[in-house]
């Protein structure tokens, strides 16, 4: 496949795609951490001078980045798992239990 035709299949598949920033809308958390990371790389606080505190920077964000995007994509796939559980018929979940647990059948033999 040349490079013109894999450009093409990209662009078709992202064109069916919501846009860059309508995602980051629907991810305020995300939106947030792409923003501070563009203020590292521009430097907007003035603070960073050697390059070696400007990759610890941004090593750093990535860090926390990536570690917070895990822990949201996992909490909506156990949302997503819930809300199937929750619509599968003859599951009710709210139902307070009433079994106080297995009868006593007699002495125990130890």
């Amino acid at each position: 496949m040349s490079e013109r035709e894999r450009f093409s299949v990209v662009e078709t598949a992202s064109s069916r795609k919501q846009s860059l920033e309508e995602r980051l809308n629907d991810l305020p958390e995300l939106r947030a951490k792409v923003e501070r990371m563009l203020d590292l790389i521009d430097n907007a606080g003035g603070d960073v001078e050697k390059a070696a505190d400007a990759e610890r920077r941004v090593t750093e964000e990535l860090r926390q980045m990536g570690n917070e995007l895990l822990h949201g994509w996992a909490r909506r796939q156990e949302q997503k798992k819930e809300n199937r559980f929750n619509q599968t018929k003859g599951v009710n979940r709210k139902e307070k239990k009433t079994s106080t647990g297995t009868r006593d059948t007699g002495k125990s033999k130890s």
